[in-house]
């Protein structure tokens, strides 16, 4: 539980917050975006960007074992890995899968033609179609050995870019494990370790644990650790990086509907004044904006599909965000899109 009280490491020194080294990658400010299937496309990513305050951003999660399928069947790669060659760096792209070789081979792919910026393995993931169908993601937690080795191969292929780890706390309250499997990621060469505060039994409920993030940081030697969950506002951000045991913070599911939280936390962490969240009028053609982008790539028929779950995002907690949702959720065309949001948007 992220709490306001109760710290757990010494006060800031005068140069906080010190950048975040993975390798040889700069992360300033030390605020990653996370990698969250669906969502951080580049679309999601550029108004992200436009915003500033993140250090290193993410795509979504790809399948490796589909990408090297698309690879022999000379296909078009998915659209996960779009615009991702030619977007600013630094780019992480995180990739899952529970075979060695094949995380390998796709690894050394994305370092050597897209020249990702850092490969991260998912390890973290709870969605059954990842665990219990494909014995991927977190489901590899209770098998610190196996991760050990296809980090082993993943940082050969990859060398020298660098590659992380995205873990929880374990698979199940009963099973937390994350300091063991801290030590074996290290040990097998990952160059930084993020830790969600939850079990993948937890999935998203309940609060995440800080204390047991915090508490693997004495167990490792060379590698900084990032700690992910319930950061929702700039407050909780400076909260984390200040009470608990961490180098580097990543926002996740708060940011989906709020793109310059990233910029707000950023500003926190300087000792500036938090810029204010933008008005609705604002946040609208933000949302207009974002549309315009996936609509440029998708075409005006899947791209309006596509964007109802994120404009979904932009308008939850606020009211009349259940009439806008049930409205969005019907629109097929630009017109159809732009007048739910005139008439629906909350105001």
């Amino acid at each position: 539980m992220l709490e306001t009280a109760g710290a757990v490491k010494a006060d800031a020194p005068r140069s906080w917050p010190a950048p975040l080294w993975i390798g040889s990658i700069k992360v300033d400010p030390p605020i990653l975006q996370a990698p969250m299937a669906g969502f951080t496309n580049y679309a999601f990513r550029q108004v992200v960007r436009e915003f500033g305050g993140v250090g290193l951003q993410a795509t979504e999660m790809v399948n490796a074992k589909g990408f090297v399928w698309l690879d022999e069947h000379e296909a078009e790669h998915p659209d996960r890995l779009w615009g991702v060659k030619d977007e600013s760096r630094p780019l992480a792209v995180q990739i899952w899968d529970n075979d060695p070789e094949t995380l390998a081979r796709v690894g050394r792919r994305l370092a050597e033609e897209y020249r990702v910026s850092v490969v991260d393995i998912n390890f973290g993931c709870p969605v059954k179609q990842v665990t219990e169908k494909a014995h991927s993601g977190s489901y590899l937690l209770r098998d610190p050995e196996r991760m050990g080795r296809i980090i082993e191969r993943v940082v050969a292929a990859c060398a020298p870019t660098p590659v992380t780890a995205k873990i929880r706390l374990g698979c199940t309250r009963d099973t937390v494990n994350a300091i063991d499997v801290a030590q074996v990621v290290e040990g097998a060469g990952a160059a930084a370790l993020t830790v969600h505060g939850r079990t993948a039994q937890d999935f998203f409920k309940g609060s995440a644990d800080w204390h047991r993030i915090s508490a693997i940081k004495p167990y490792l030697r060379r590698i900084p650790l990032i700690g992910n969950g319930d950061l929702d506002s700039a407050e909780k951000v400076v909260t984390a990086l200040r009470r608990y045991d961490v180098d580097g913070v990543m926002i996740a599911r708060a940011s989906l509907g709020r793109p310059w939280l990233f910029a707000q936390a950023a500003a926190a962490l300087r000792g500036e004044p938090i810029p204010p969240e933008p008005t609705l009028d604002e946040q609208r053609q933000i949302m207009l904006r974002h549309y315009d982008l996936v609509v440029r790539r998708f075409g005006e028929q899947k791209g309006t599909v596509l964007m109802r779950k994120y404009a979904v995002c932009y308008a939850q907690g606020r009211a009349g965000a259940r009439a806008f949702r049930t409205h969005i959720s019907h629109a097929a065309t630009r017109a159809e899109f732009h007048d739910v949001v005139e008439r629906y948007f909350p105001r």
